[in-house]
């Protein structure tokens, strides 16, 4: 009963069967690792599932009300946010590629962080499931 109304859910939000086929294919382990956590938690708090378009922008925007980030570093956490948007991970092996390879990756952006790239990873990313539920 569940999985119908999952999937009746997700059609609804306009993740059509045929959709989440082809999204299936193309994900990587640890995307669907983080998509399958994320539709379990929210089956299991009964709450209605929010696009992660939605999640990832209200995520950025309390990190970014947070501190007083420098014009370069809330450039960087705007592309981080795109990133996140499109990889569903990123991390610091992450920021070692595409298209963050060609500015540096991760050693270039830890400076513009004043060494604390780590840290704002890790609070984007529970900022980020906070806003799962």
């Amino acid at each position: 009963m569940l999985t119908r109304e999952l999937r009746l859910a997700l059609d609804k939000l306009g993740y059509s069967d045929a959709n989440l086929r082809r999204a299936w294919q193309d994900a990587r382990n640890e995307e669907i690792a983080a998509s399958i956590i994320g539709f379990v938690r929210q089956a299991a708090l009964g709450d209605a599932l929010i696009p992660f378009e939605e999640r990832v922008r209200a995520a950025m925007q309390r990190i970014l009300a947070k501190y007083p980030w420098s014009d370069p570093q809330r450039k960087w956490l705007k592309r981080i946010a795109e990133q996140i948007e499109r990889e569903i991970v990123v991390d610091r092996s992450a920021l070692d590629r595409e298209p963050f390879q060609a500015h540096g990756g991760f050693s270039r952006l830890n400076k513009v962080f004043d060494g604390q790239l780590e840290a704002v990873l890790g609070e984007l990313n529970e900022a980020l499931w906070d806003e799962a539920g």
